[in-house]
């Protein structure tokens, strides 16, 4: 009968505590020994942008990158050796808006007796926050200039993009002179890498194409 009792009393407690770990503001978690989501509260995984069943199994610092690898490496071999402190390390992560979030996390080891192996009680602190950066937006140029460009990252003479468009070895270097005045480039290499930079040709693409945008 006793026992019966003690057990009812330590699910009412158990209820308890899960409430609490709810409702608490703070983001906060319960790991394995290797990081490994045990347990998330809504405001941990609203930082996540999903839900706390969701964050179950994955790494807590595949979520919240830590910004120095060593302390990282520091931690596990003080968990290793069974250390009980209280560790910390600096992290990132994308917020579900897109900004790119810093902050802290905390890992306390919790378990029931010194020789079990321990689970870690994580809370992380935000700090701050910058803005998204969205990628500049594509340079307006006209259909022959794009095209030139194109032509000219491939590596094309002025007399083969006069070929290729249609135009004279005039025209072509009337479209260069202009687009170098434009974007301060003094030679054609650079003419090509702010084609790159302002979205005009395509990234990682060979040969050369005009990008969609």
């Amino acid at each position: 009968m006793l026992v019966d009792l003690a057990r009812l009393e330590a699910v009412r407690w158990r209820n308890r505590a899960l409430l609490l770990f709810d409702r608490v503001a703070m983001p906060v978690a319960v790991c394995d020994v290797y990081g490994a989501v045990l347990l998330a509260n809504p405001a941990m995984a609203a930082e996540c942008g999903t839900t706390p069943g969701q964050l179950r199994g994955r790494d807590v610092l595949e979520l919240f990158r830590p910004r120095e690898a060593t302390q990282v490496e520091r931690i596990a071999e003080a968990l290793r050796l069974r250390h009980r402190s209280r560790y910390q390390v600096s992290v990132r992560w994308r917020a579900p808006g897109g900004a790119e979030r810093y902050g802290e996390l905390t890992a306390d080891p919790v378990s029931d007796t010194v020789e079990e192996t321990p689970a870690l009680l994580v809370m992380l602190r935000v700090d701050g926050e910058q803005e998204a950066r969205s990628a500049p937006p594509a340079e307006r140029v006209t259909p022959a200039e794009a095209r030139i460009l194109a032509l000219l990252a491939a590596g094309a003479t002025t007399a083969r993009t006069a070929r290729e468009t249609g135009l004279t070895i005039d025209g072509v270097t009337y479209h260069l002179r202009r687009l170098s005045s434009r974007w301060h480039a003094a030679t054609r290499t650079e003419l090509v890498a702010r084609a790159y930079a302002l979205g005009v040709l395509a990234p990682g693409v060979w040969p050369p194409e005009v990008s969609a945008e």
